[in-house]
């Protein structure tokens, strides 16, 4: 008996041992098929990543866009002299022009964010590019003041108001994951960077041509630049197989969304139900009168009503463009970093303070105090940009370009008013003085107002 029970021992590891065996090998066969999967699945949509990512290329073609827009913006302000002269048109004939071109420059944002998303970015920014040198060749032989609203006022304002800050917001949350804020600011100081480009020569080439030669120059600019966006811009990092930039995982590129101005009015609808909206509208509308609405056209004439030569006061306000550019920059980055309705009081306070202090700084010459407000107005001219839009973000999440977009409107109807409403009142009282002290007083009420937007995710109904 002793041999056979030794036989059958013998028997039963080995049977043991050789399922282990096959347990292990076929563990390690599901291991290698699921490890082949990942490799397939990573390998698929993701093309090899360049040293330098494509969404900085797209930020930069982007920038040119804004950066051409933003040249036409400071031309009426140019032109009240030269216009005056030639065919005898007063300051609000030029200014109503100025102040509708404001105007469907901030109502076309939010629907040329939803047709981007309808019909691509590409094709969005290209057209309004060829309607903006349409406009600006048609303005050229213009001889009543009804053609310049309609070229000027309308082509232009509808074209410039698919490049706004709303279309750098839609670029950033596509193309980045991170480093949006500072992308953010650098986009939206590249309006201003356009005055910096071009502000000086455009006024000394009114001086020596006349105004039409830059007129048509600009519109040859923005020929040049419609052709770079139709070969470099793309709508998504999925067309060209690469993911965001500091993202982790691959986005495919969303479908297009039906129905475009139905869905701009949807969220719009949304919005108005919320607090944080009308506290980010009343804020802006409070930034257009007192930036861009006051500003590029009001300012060339302010300075001469002191006895400036119109090119020292074009550089003055080029030199304003340089540190709004830089005030952007750094208010991006802050943005990443601290709170943003921090930021907005800070800005909308010095900016009340610099405005307050202006006619007491306007003279013939260029001072040293006139060049400390144009440092400090300056940076804090567009630094209010890269704060809202991440309030609008985080308030409303992937409506949040279009909200912005809708903010923006109330911040160009703001600037269309006060385009308008300034060059009213210099008519009235002769002087600038009392729009400059209403101005201050507007900007200490955005002041207040900052700290009680809400910053978290809003439920809209």
């Amino acid at each position: 008996m002793a041999p056979a029970t030794t036989k059958q021992s013998t028997k039963q590891p080995t049977k043991r041992t050789t399922e282990q065996t096959k347990d292990r090998t076929t563990e390690q066969a599901k291991d290698r098929t699921t490890e082949q999967a990942k490799d397939r699945t990573t390998d698929q949509p993701t093309a090899p990543a360049p040293r330098l990512h494509r969404a900085w290329l797209t930020a930069a073609v982007a920038g040119a866009a804004i950066v051409t827009a933003g040249a036409f913006t400071t031309v009426p302000g140019l032109l009240v002299t030269p216009l005056g002269e030639e065919f005898a048109w007063n300051r609000g004939q030029v200014a109503l022009a100025a102040s509708g071109n404001m105007v469907l420059f901030g109502l076309t944002a939010p629907f040329a964010a939803a047709l981007m998303d309808r019909v691509g970015v590409r094709r969005v920014v290209g057209g309004a590019l060829l309607l903006v040198s349409a406009g600006a060749v048609l303005t050229a032989f213009m001889t009543r003041p009804w053609q310049l609203v309609a070229y000027w006022g309308v082509l232009i304002g509808l074209g410039s108001g698919c490049l706004t800050m709303t279309f750098a917001a839609g670029v950033t949350a596509r193309w980045f994951d991170r480093r949006r804020g500072l992308v953010t600011g650098a986009l939206s100081s590249s309006s201003h960077l356009g005055q910096l480009l071009f502000l000086p020569l455009l006024a000394g080439s009114v001086e020596r041509h006349g105004w039409r030669p830059p007129v048509v120059t600009l519109a040859l600019v923005a020929l040049a630049v419609a052709a770079l966006v139709f070969l470099a811009l793309r709508d998504h990092p999925a067309d060209v197989g690469v993911k965001p930039y500091g993202a982790r995982e691959f986005t495919p590129a969303p479908p297009p969304s039906p129905g475009a101005a139905t869905r701009t009015l949807k969220v719009l609808a949304g919005a108005l139900r919320t607090r944080p909206f009308w506290l980010l509208a009343g804020m802006f509308v409070l930034c257009g009168v007192s930036t861009n609405g006051i500003m590029w056209s009001n300012w060339a004439p302010a300075a001469h009503d002191h006895g400036m030569r119109v090119t020292a006061a074009a550089s003055l306000l080029s030199l304003i463009g340089v540190f709004s550019a830089l005030g952007a920059l750094l208010s991006g980055w802050l943005t990443d970093r601290f709170d943003p309705r921090r930021l907005l009081t800070v800005c909308f306070a010095l900016r009340a303070l610099t405005l307050l202090a202006l006619p007491a700084l306007f003279s013939s010459a260029v001072t040293a105090p006139m060049l400390l407000f144009v440092f400090v107005y300056g940076l804090v001219d567009v630094a209010t940009v890269p704060p809202v839009i991440e309030l609008c973000r985080r308030a409303y999440g992937t409506d949040g370009p279009i909200v912005f977009g809708w903010a923006n409107a109330a911040h160009q109807l703001g600037a269309g008013a006060s385009a308008f409403l300034g060059a009213t009142a210099r008519d009235v009282f002769g002087t600038y003085d009392v729009v400059w002290v209403a101005l201050s007083a507007g900007c200490l009420v955005a002041a207040l107002l900052a700290p009680a937007v809400r910053a978290t995710l809003v439920k809209v109904e």
